[in-house]
């Protein structure tokens, strides 16, 4: 077996698990499932999400890595029996669809780095514009050259690659995001951008609770890395006398930020230039928000820095995915780092181009992976966590963390039934979504090009 690394330093673990959670999940997904759904309410929704499940969900992986020093399918293999020792493929899974796609999305985030830098954005055409960037041979190509820069980055191992390149990127995220905020601060839609992002409308949640909930619960669990199993083969390269609760809450803590950040950039600038926060759904970065940046002055360098901030956090994010499925490669297989890395990297390159090609499949893979798979995982490791193997649980939380006292029956009571139930319930909703969507417009989709 392939010998394993380990963090160099503690900031290095840190930066690592932001890193992993601060890409795509926060500055293109959180901005346009705000508008979405509406504004504030959704914020207020995912931020008792943040604090609910994700935290505690946190600390179920982290458990589970630290105790078995595996990666999801070799920690569950190491410590469950049965039809347990199956769940950790739902994590590896998960990581490689997502990484196929949020490839080709990180691809259109380049492009439009040169379209600023050409000061090619346009408000009349956006659209037309994102759709010509968005699908072809360009977008091929474009996720062909992230995909060989996560390759090239993950290849170099924990502490000469990923520890390495995250302690340049992430603090470069947070310091370029506060200054678009900034600047965004002083626009003349910066009120009334405001008041839709902060201010909820709680009747609204009541009556819209069933897409809410689902959405911010999916936001949630992409944004904090959950469910793909980052988590666990992060926190495998830990040592016994780390604090995983205090960890956990620094990870949870600076990610909210800096999507909550990017809600302060993406709305006011928006409203400055009178667009609809919830008209282009998905595609909102790239249509709306570059529309809105051709009516600024500067807006093509301002742009180029916000998608070149965009594209920073995307690489960050998709090396943290890329090192799930690699440690199962090398833990369980005894395979190289580097042919591992390459390997997977022309897999997942391969899988993705149908989505660089047609948009539906962003929303097949996406719709699979993101609301369900993520989700998924997470119930069935709360599940084994909270229910099978307690007293690991249990010990391994204690570890690093003097006088625990009841706060580790606490969090794992709460971990065995409101967690659970949320989850249930969650996944249940976002499968009935996915369900319409294959039966609608997926299905309509087959119909016309097949």
């Amino acid at each position: 077996m392939a010998q394993r690394e380990s963090w160099a330093t503690r900031t290095g673990f840190i930066l690592a698990a932001v890193g992993s959670a601060v890409g795509l999940g926060n500055i293109w997904r959180f901005p346009y499932q705000v508008g979405e759904q509406g504004g504030a309410g959704f914020l207020f929704i995912y931020l008792l999400l943040i604090v609910g499940i994700g935290f505690p969900v946190i600390l179920v992986e982290f458990v589970v890595g630290r105790n078995t020093e595996r990666n999801p399918v070799g920690a569950l293999k190491r410590i469950g029996s049965g039809a347990w020792t199956k769940i950790g493929w739902v994590f590896v899974t998960a990581g490689f669809v997502i990484l196929s796609y949020y490839s080709v999305v990180a691809g259109w985030t380049l492009r439009y780095v040169l379209l600023g830098l050409q000061g090619n954005y346009t408000a009349d055409g956006a659209l037309d514009q994102f759709l010509g960037a968005a699908s072809g041979m360009d977008a091929v190509v474009l996720h062909a050259i992230f995909m060989a820069a996560v390759i090239a980055i993950v290849a170099l191992g924990i502490e000469r690659g990923i520890e390495l390149s995250v302690k340049l990127m992430v603090p470069a995220i947070i310091i370029i995001s506060v200054g678009l905020a900034a600047y965004a601060f002083t626009l003349d839609g910066a009120t009334e951008a405001y008041a839709y992002y902060l201010s909820p409308n709680f009747s609204t949640i009541a009556s819209n609770w069933t897409t809410i909930l689902p959405a911010a619960a999916a936001q949630a669990f992409f944004t904090l890395s959950l469910g793909m199993g980052v988590m666990i083969t992060y926190a495998s390269y830990l040592g016994e006398d780390r604090n995983l609760a205090e960890d956990a809450g620094i990870i949870a803590v600076l990610d909210t930020f800096i999507a909550f950040t990017a809600g302060l950039i993406a709305f006011p600038i928006l409203f400055a230039a009178g667009i609809e926060p919830g008209a282009s759904g998905p595609a909102l970065i790239f249509v709306s928000l570059a529309a809105a940046f051709a009516e600024l002055p500067l807006g093509g360098l301002l742009g180029a820095i916000f998608f070149g901030t965009v594209a920073i956090a995307a690489l960050s994010s998709a090396i943290s995915i890329m090192e799930v499925v690699v440690s199962y490669l090398i833990d369980e297989r005894g395979i190289g780092r580097v042919p591992a890395t390459a390997a997977l990297g022309v897999a997942m390159f391969l899988v993705g181009t149908p989505a660089a090609l047609d948009l539906v499949f962003i929303d097949l893979y996406d719709g699979f992976a993101n609301s369900i798979l993520l989700m998924l995982g997470g119930l069935l490791l709360s599940i084994f966590v909270g229910w099978i193997v307690p007293d690991l649980a249990l010990e391994e939380i204690s570890k690093g963390i003097r006088n625990v006292g009841s706060l580790g029956s606490t969090w794992l009571w709460f971990v065995r039934i409101p967690v659970v139930l949320a989850l249930i319930v969650l996944v249940a909703l976002n499968a009935w979504d996915y369900f319409g969507f294959l039966t609608g417009d997926f299905a309509d989709w087959l119909n016309t090009n097949l």
